[in-house]
């Protein structure tokens, strides 16, 4: 079963295929997505990470919250359930 992964404080320059080959570093990700705003079509400065596993998840969190992505520390941590 996939483990979906908030990723906040991203760099507005972050795209999807930089955030899932970091990630990678982790385990398996079967999916990544930064958030981008609508109007401006900019970058809201998070996104979402699909990892295969829950081990791969956890493995993410311990070893990814706090690393540096694209010249900013990210903040990694279990995506809550939609409202």
């Amino acid at each position: 079963m996939s483990k979906r992964l908030f990723v906040g404080s991203l760099a507005w320059g972050t795209t999807e295929a930089t955030l899932k080959s970091h990630f990678e570093q982790a385990g398996a990700v079967e999916s990544a997505a930064v958030i981008m705003d609508k109007m401006s079509g900019r970058s809201k400065g998070f996104g979402f990470v699909e990892m295969s596993s829950d081990a791969d998840a956890e493995a993410a969190i311990s070893k990814l919250n706090g690393s540096e992505l694209d010249g900013r520390k990210i903040v990694v941590s279990e995506a809550r359930p939609k409202a």
